[in-house]
């Protein structure tokens, strides 16, 4: 039993070896056939891919003087722009602040002058129409007297409408 065993134990053995032995195989034959297509792929990529890639290095590298003048030109511009508008801005404000006080002293003259034209009138009023007035009624007066005491005949007395009174009710 001994032996039996000992000969099964060994066949066992023997088979494992055998099939590491296969798997080994099959895994060297894996990687072979993977190595050969990663090659094909690299030389593809090196025939394709190197080339363009050293267009775009020789383009930028051209390119990159280039660029650089424009990124310094740009940066230049946005400066004296902002200079300007500075300036501009600064002009503007003093332009608003001078006519806000423009107006604000075209306001005060045009207060000053009506108050003045409306002070004038009450002037005129009071100094030459007032009197005017009055000296009209007194001529008024007088004009209706001296009528009165040269005329022939005598009138019928007027009540408040000027139309005698037979004719007020026709």
């Amino acid at each position: 039993m001994n032996d039996t065993l000992l000969g099964f134990f060994i066949a066992v053995t023997t088979f494992a070896v055998l099939l590491q032995a296969g798997i080994m195989v099959g895994l060297y034959l894996a990687v072979r056939k993977s190595t050969a297509r990663m090659e094909a792929l690299a030389t593809e990529v090196r025939s394709k891919a190197l080339p363009a890639m050293e267009t775009v290095q020789s383009l930028l590298v051209e390119l990159r003087p280039k660029i650089d003048i424009v990124s310094v030109n740009v940066q230049e511009s946005s400066a004296l722009i902002r200079d300007q508008l500075g300036r501009i801005d600064a002009a503007l404000t003093d332009t608003l602040d001078r006519a806000r006080l423009q107006v604000i002293r075209a306001d005060e003259l045009l207060t000053r002058t009506m108050d003045k034209v409306e002070e004038t009138s009450e002037v005129v009023h009071k100094t030459v129409l007032s009197p005017l007035r009055q000296v009209n009624g007194l001529m008024a007066a007088i004009s209706t007297g001296v009528e009165a005491f040269f005329s022939d005949k005598k009138r019928p007395p007027r009540n408040g409408a000027g139309v005698p009174q037979d004719e007020m009710f026709i």
